[in-house]
């Protein structure tokens, strides 16, 4: 597996995107800085971290789906396979909020974005870019973020919880490679945060509504049962839950 450590680069997705296009990349390969400066999360927000005091690192994955439902079974496992390294190293109980972010204590710990890139014969490399709040102490003007020290009560070493989600994310994709997504999928709904319990939702012009999330489709989308509609089925920016 090759690592690559950076002091500082303002994105390690953008870095090992750039890598790409000059070179023929090993699969697994890691871009990891103590520094990033202009980290990017889902829906366009941004991912800000202190430096040298959490992980921030993205991951070269190549694969070959025989469907778009593939496509999402990437996330399904890397958001197990972070989540599940999170307990077994804090013995603290971890939850995926839709599609992947991270949570304990309803606090943000982690956040996850992958980048896809299809090649002409079928090929995906995704781009894994992971951010954990490892050591932080204090997050001013983001009331839902912790960290792992802030929970645990104790600093962890950041090269031993390297090593091991690097390790839990090989033998999710091994398990993939070898058709093993529907035991994936099961993890991840038995995480899924806040499933068949009253929640508020808001859509992007600001309505808010209650309703109970359901199920997970396998292309990703987000099933919500509601009092006066049924059952609804949301796309990422279609709906933003309340916590």
């Amino acid at each position: 597996m090759n690592i690559i450590k950076l002091d500082a680069t303002a994105s390690t997705n953008a870095y090992l995107r750039e890598m790409l296009t000059n070179c023929d990349l090993e699969n697994f390969t890691t871009i990891v800085t103590e520094n990033q400066f202009a980290g990017k999360g889902q829906r366009g927000t941004s991912w800000v971290s202190e430096a040298g005091s959490n992980l921030t690192f993205s991951v070269l994955m190549k694969s070959q789906p025989d469907n778009l439902q593939g496509v999402f079974d990437l996330n399904v496992m890397i958001a197990l396979s972070v989540s599940s390294t999170l307990e077994k190293i804090t013995n603290l109980p971890f939850f995926i909020k839709w599609p992947n972010d991270i949570l304990s204590a309803n606090k943000k710990i982690s956040g996850i974005l992958i980048e896809n890139i299809i090649k002409a014969k079928g090929e995906i490399f995704s781009i894994v870019g992971i951010g954990i709040n490892v050591n932080q102490q204090y997050f001013p003007e983001m009331s839902k973020a912790s960290s792992l020290a802030l929970l645990s009560g104790q600093q962890l070493d950041k090269e031993e919880l390297l090593q091991a989600l690097l390790a839990a994310l090989k033998e999710g994709y091994d398990a993939l490679q070898q058709g093993h997504a529907a035991a994936l999928w099961e993890g991840y709904k038995a995480k899924l945060f806040r499933k068949d319990r009253i929640s508020t939702f808001e859509t992007p012009n600001g309505v808010r509504f209650n309703g109970i999330i359901r199920e997970v489709t396998p292309y990703g989308k987000l099933v919500v049962e509601t009092e006066n509609q049924g059952e609804l089925v949301f796309g990422l920016k279609e709906i933003q839950l309340l916590y």
